[in-house]
């Protein structure tokens, strides 16, 4: 684990410049603001024990919003022909956390991620959280088009196998129906509202696992519903 807990409050140290190194040869970025990245890098079980540090869980949270919305836009140019099921299926797959925590792991993350070693924890998970924390700082320290500049140019170029993506299509009520049956568990889908909005329908959908709620999806049609409902259904269970 990469420690720079003594370089806090100094500039330039050995632990920052190879920070830095690595944001530059990973992101092709260099940081302005390095206690952004630094912070990206903290997880809860380490801030919760030193004075003064602050877990990435914010930068998490405006990570993922901004990571959605420059993804949408790629995939919107690169496939003027799809419709919004299919594009919307596919941003799925490059946002989820097995795909983030798999470019996390190719950029070695690990090494530089502050966590308790002692607590059970699964590092490809972490990866993925500190992957997006970190396009959260990004975007705070240099804007959106430094965002959308690193995510293109350097990320996708280097680590994102787009036409693997494809191939291996994730149908994620399949996959939940096959979790189902491993952990023999009862599996339902429940419709609970369809109605029109603006002259398109619009469905929503429950998933009931031994009859109690959890993950719910909408969309133009069931069948979209129902995946979204499965995917966050899965991500509830530590499956994606």
């Amino acid at each position: 684990m990469f420690n720079w807990f003594r370089s806090v409050s100094s500039n330039k140290s050995k632990e920052d410049l190879r920070l830095i190194r690595f944001f530059i040869k990973n992101f092709g970025y260099r940081p302005k603001k390095l206690r952004l990245f630094k912070e990206a890098l903290t997880h809860k079980s380490i801030s919760n024990t030193k004075k003064g540090l602050n877990s990435n869980e914010r930068l998490e949270f405006l990570g993922d919003t901004i990571l959605d919305a420059i993804v949408a836009e790629f995939l919107f140019s690169k496939f003027p022909e799809e419709n919004e099921g299919y594009l919307t299926k596919l941003k799925a797959k490059i946002v989820s956390r097995n795909t983030l925590g798999g470019i996390g792991t190719e950029m070695k993350l690990r090494d530089y991620i502050l966590y308790q070693k002692a607590r059970a924890v699964k590092i490809e998970t972490l990866e993925g959280n500190a992957f997006e924390a970190i396009v959260g700082a990004i975007y705070l320290d240099g804007g959106f088009e430094a965002v959308k500049k690193s995510i293109y140019h350097h990320v996708f170029r280097i680590h994102l196998d787009l036409t693997s993506l494809l191939e291996n299509e994730i149908d994620f009520k399949s996959k939940l129906f096959i979790w189902s049956q491993k952990n023999r568990l009862e599996l339902e889908f429940k419709l609970l509202n369809e109605n029109i909005e603006n002259g398109v329908w619009r469905y929503e959908t429950e998933v009931f696992i031994n009859q109690k709620p959890y993950g719910r999806g909408s969309g133009e049609s069931k069948k979209i519903a129902e995946q979204a409902a499965s995917k966050e259904t899965l991500m509830l269970m530590g499956e994606l």
